[in-house]
């Protein structure tokens, strides 16, 4: 993607034909596939996917589906447990959240407030999810 998203903004503001934007624009549209970002991570980190899967607390069925992308759109939340999983920091986890089409974590929310906490203090996702579940937040 050679195009920033300012730029997409600006080209798209000026086209009145949205099919032609489209077509000269193919290439730079976000492809929200969680399996490829994931499998590019764990590629250039050297990770073993059984050990992200079991650090995320996910069912091994589930994660192993997520990864290979047999399950196309976990939630944001399950992306969230995979980068906490994959020991991935709060800067790595807010591109991988943008890079599948979620938002990042947002400190004035409580929730993403708990998260990023906890990315911050090394927690893993138990101790996270006891700490929403105390806040009555919805757990990852």
């Amino acid at each position: 993607m050679a195009k920033d998203t300012a730029k997409l903004l600006e080209e798209l503001k000026g086209f009145s034909d949205f099919k032609q934007y489209m077509t000269e624009n193919k290439e730079e549209m976000g492809d929200s596939c969680v399996s490829e970002y994931l499998q590019k991570l764990i590629e250039e980190k050297g990770l073993n996917k059984a050990e992200i899967i079991k650090n995320a607390e996910l069912d091994e069925t589930y994660g192993y589906q997520i990864i290979s992308g047999i399950k196309k759109a976990p939630s944001r939340n399950k992306v969230i447990s995979l980068a906490i999983g994959m020991g991935l920091g709060l800067s790595e986890t807010q591109d991988m959240l943008k890079a599948t089409g979620y938002a990042p974590l947002y400190a004035k929310r409580e929730f993403d407030a708990i998260v990023i906490y906890g990315f911050y203090n090394g927690l893993g996702v138990v101790e996270i999810n006891n700490m929403l579940f105390e806040y009555l937040e919805e757990t990852l």
